[in-house]
């Protein structure tokens, strides 16, 4: 297959993208919530992947706006998570895909809404050099937030970025501020992401970007 992407620098969001992790912390979200709320756990297991994109504590302020219960909920649901999130492992085809763009000079860079600390922590185990690691901070989150910091650190512009990411969300910041996306099956299928976002090329696997580069 020909090249068919010229870009400078590919931002991947994390959980569910390069790391298989959002069944877990969907499992996990289905047991904390039904704890705080009036909802059964199947119906609080879809609503976190039908909000997931975003830091957790802004998915229950979507779905339970204003509800003082928020921040109680979504601690207990981070500190579940942090228990094994160490153990999780990249996608099968992770490692190699993200290889193969280092080696065709293109920029690797993380960027995650999962807690900056435990993003860092746990790329610090592999054995893959990113240009850029970037989590969740006060003030400083996926989208806008991250890809300004990365046109300023690079000095590339936001048409030689591509965001490869697995949520409507994910498309959404992409959209908003301008970038390509790439979006890969998982959690939202083909048909998700035509109907949200048509523009946006979509990938079942993460070693098709390795003949679209």
């Amino acid at each position: 297959m020909a090249k068919t992407i010229n870009k400078k620098v590919v931002v991947f969001d994390f959980d569910g993208t390069i790391v298989d992790s959002m069944e877990s912390f969907a499992q996990i979200a289905s047991k904390v919530m039904p704890k705080y709320y009036d909802i059964d756990s199947n119906k609080a297991y879809n609503l976190y992947l039908n909000t997931s994109g975003i830091p957790f504590f802004q998915q229950l302020e979507t779905i339970f706006h204003g509800n003082p219960i928020n921040t109680t909920a979504a601690n207990e649901f981070e500190q579940e998570k942090k228990k094994s999130y160490h153990e999780k492992k990249l996608f099968s085809d992770a490692a190699d895909t993200l290889k193969s763009l280092k080696e065709k000079n293109v920029k690797v860079i993380i960027s995650s809404n999962n807690f900056h600390e435990l993003v860092e922590a746990f790329v610090s185990r592999l054995d893959i050099k990113f240009d850029m690691v970037l989590g969740y901070k006060e003030n400083f989150s996926k989208g806008a937030d991250h890809f300004e910091h990365i046109i300023k650190k690079t000095g590339h512009t936001k048409d030689e970025i591509t965001f490869v990411g697995d949520s409507l969300k994910d498309a959404d910041k992409a959209n908003d501020f301008g970038v390509d996306f790439i979006a890969k099956e998982g959690i939202f299928t083909k048909n998700d992401f035509n109907k949200h976002s048509p523009q946006a090329k979509v990938i079942s696997s993460l070693k098709e970007l390795k003949e679209m580069f």
